[in-house]
């Protein structure tokens, strides 16, 4: 496997200086790596999934934005990116041989919006996306923790981006079972590559009784099938209703802290490791865990019916 980390900070650099009618087309260009690379398994838009999204804005001037690039270059944030990322896969492909891969993955980091409540109070300025063989994005503003942790959320995303090279994923027949397990894995992989401290605070955020309780409700659905129906599941009621489906009763990101129980289990009685277990299909995960799975499932509460829900053909989704 290649990987290619994008000089994103020299092509935002140039963006935010020229006029605002060039930056559109700008900003294309820039992400014309991601769109080449998904656009051989999905439809999406990387523009519009930006434009639309927690990417910065390009409709109008903002000095904060030059600043805060200057912030990422000086924290040397593509370098430290780039060096994760070939731990990362160093540590995949030696736990995993022959475990497929994309040929070449691209990288691309660009700068979020510090006015979007999702990427910097829901999350903590970083978000990632990566379940697209040969593609990871990477959205964050400078703040104490996306700096600290943009490196190893790339890590996390190449755990998405090998196992998604070898598992199916078919947008109307995933499961919770299948994103919480993803989750749990690219999490436990973080821990192993760096530490607990490397984690990202998804899947640490809950414990004791509210734990459990997520647990619970987590595992009842997890047969629900259909991408449109997974956000609340994995990412809570919020985010769920940002993304125009109905809650299920769960806190943000309820489904990565599931995820990592999930997945802490099966390593306990595999004795497997969270690298070793990329390409494992997530019945055998769950199943390991002690978690039952295969029975009918009605449809959800929080199936998703506003116009604006997410497109079940796409994979885009939201990531630590």
């Amino acid at each position: 496997m290649k990987i290619v980390v994008h000089d994103t900070a020299s092509a935002m650099a140039d963006l935010f200086r020229r006029p605002l009618g060039e930056r559109p087309d700008a900003l294309r260009e820039m992400l014309a790596p991601l769109q080449n690379a998904m656009s051989a398994v999905s439809d999406i838009d990387t523009y519009r999934m930006h434009t639309t999204g927690c990417g910065f804005r390009i409709d109008r001037e903002d000095p904060r934005y030059l600043t805060a690039l200057g912030q990422l270059r000086d924290a040397g944030v593509w370098d430290r990116i780039e060096d994760c990322l070939a731990a990362a896969w160093e540590r995949l492909s030696g736990a995993a041989p022959g475990v497929g891969s994309a040929e070449t993955v691209h990288v691309v980091l660009v700068l979020g919006n510090p006015d979007d409540d999702l990427l910097t109070v829901r999350n903590p300025g970083y978000l990632g996306m990566g379940g697209i063989p040969g593609a990871i994005q990477l959205t964050m503003w400078p703040t104490r923790a996306g700096l600290a942790h943009i490196g190893h959320a790339a890590a996390h995303e190449l755990h998405h981006n090998v196992r998604y090279a070898n598992v199916v994923w078919n947008p109307m027949t995933v499961t919770v079972g299948e994103q919480v397990v993803a989750e749990g894995l690219a999490e436990a992989f973080v821990r192993e590559l760096a530490g607990e401290q490397a984690m990202g605070p998804w899947s640490t955020a809950l414990s004791g009784a509210e734990l459990d309780d997520a647990y619970e409700k987590v595992t009842a659905g997890i047969d629900v099938a259909g991408m449109q129906n997974l956000p609340a599941y994995v990412y809570g009621d919020a985010t769920a209703q940002h993304l125009g489906c109905r809650p299920v009763g769960l806190p943000d990101f309820a489904g990565y802290a599931v995820g990592l129980r999930i997945v802490d289990a099966h390593l306990a009685a595999t004795g497997l490791t969270a690298a070793g277990s990329v390409a494992l299909p997530a019945r055998d995960i769950l199943t390991n865990a002690g978690v039952p799975t295969g029975a009918p499932t009605p449809d959800p509460p929080g199936a998703a019916t506003d116009p604006a829900a997410p497109d079940p053909t796409s994979r885009a989704t939201l990531d630590g």
